[in-house]
């Protein structure tokens, strides 16, 4: 073993120590990716499936079950001891989008076409992106605790310095291992930006965060959300409102509230109305509601019909009078009235 192989090695184990201080300590989990550190899990799963058929050495033993056993313990922190402080809001990153790939160019690209070898292989490939989740969660929030920043730090180190192993051992051991080269220069290629930033701001005593500009835009985007929000609201308000009145008016054959309260619905968007909720009661009532004054529509339209028939019929024709056709909804207010 050289230098630079042990130097990663404990710079790998120093970020999972980092990473395990900040969650026990602190109690909590947040600005932790609970998706990365299942990839992670993943990764060591697969790749150390060997460890009870091919011995090594005791340090290589020893350092697969304290990477097995850390990623599993993490995992259980972040989804069971501490799971109400895991901000699944922002770890939305589509873990399945890696993992899918991955394998199936693992089953193409591989040493040898055998069970652990293809496992082997995909844990390398997988491990080279297992970070995204936790960058694009970054990326989300906009900032990291200067612990989890030493965490990714200390984790990018690892593969940087496993980079620089592969080249002396290839000039001093002859040993040259594509798929793990490969796998090893993305994973760099990934932590570059955040390497950037650590050494400007994070060393300097600063945040690591994103650029005032990026920032700006949370208010506006928050009060754009809540003016959406607010109008949904007023929406279901009024569907219901109509739903009543228009109940009510047709019971009573007074057709013009009715055809007004049938215009007010036709003005509101039924497609943000049924965003608004989409599971539950609530949902079944709105439309319960979206249905009647459906019903209703069509039954105005007949009984105007209806109505004006009769009025010919007798010779009345002025009797009945329509002055805006409700089916053209964005004309104006529909009115019936019943002129003597």
């Amino acid at each position: 073993m050289n230098l630079f192989r042990l130097s990663g090695d404990l710079s790998h184990l120093l970020a999972i120590i980092i990473l395990l201080m900040k969650i026990w300590k602190t109690r909590s989990c947040a600005g932790i990716s609970g998706k990365s550190q299942i990839l992670f899990a993943i990764v060591f799963t697969t790749r150390y499936l060997d460890l009870f058929t091919n011995f090594i050495s005791l340090y290589n033993s020893v350092m697969k079950c304290i990477y097995i056993g850390c990623a599993l313990f993490t995992v259980y922190l972040i989804y069971m001891k501490f799971k109400a402080t895991y901000d699944g809001n922002h770890d939305t990153f589509r873990a399945e989008f890696l993992v899918v790939p991955v394998g199936g160019l693992a089953f193409l690209v591989n040493h040898e076409f055998t069970p652990l070898e293809i496992l082997w292989t995909f844990s390398i490939y997988l491990e080279s992106v297992a970070i995204l989740p936790q960058l694009f969660m970054i990326s989300k929030t906009g900032e990291a605790e200067t612990i989890t920043t030493h965490y990714l730090f200390a984790l990018g180190l690892y593969r940087a310095l496993y980079l620089i192993n592969w080249v002396w051992r290839y000039y001093n051991e002859g040993f040259f291992d594509l798929i793990a080269i490969v796998a090893g220069c993305v994973q760099t290629i990934l932590y570059c930006d955040f390497f950037y930033l650590y050494i400007t701001k994070v060393l300097k005593g600063k945040n690591l965060s994103l650029s005032s500009k990026v920032k700006l835009l949370d208010p506006a985007k928050s009060q754009v959300f809540k003016s959406y929000h607010y109008q949904r609201v007023d929406d279901i308000l009024d569907l219901k409102t109509c739903t009543n009145g228009d109940k009510e008016a047709m019971d009573k054959k007074d057709y013009e509230k009715a055809v007004a309260n049938i215009h007010r619905y036709l003005c509101l968007d039924e497609n943000v109305i049924k965003q608004s909720v989409n599971i539950g009661s609530e949902s079944t009532s709105i439309n319960a509601s979206l249905e009647v004054l459906k019903n209703a529509r069509q039954e105005m339209s007949r009984v105007v019909s209806e109505q004006f028939d009769i009025a010919v019929r007798s010779g009345n024709e002025a009797d009945v009078a329509i002055d805006v056709d409700i089916e053209q909804e964005n004309e104006g207010k529909p009115q019936v009235s019943n002129r003597k």
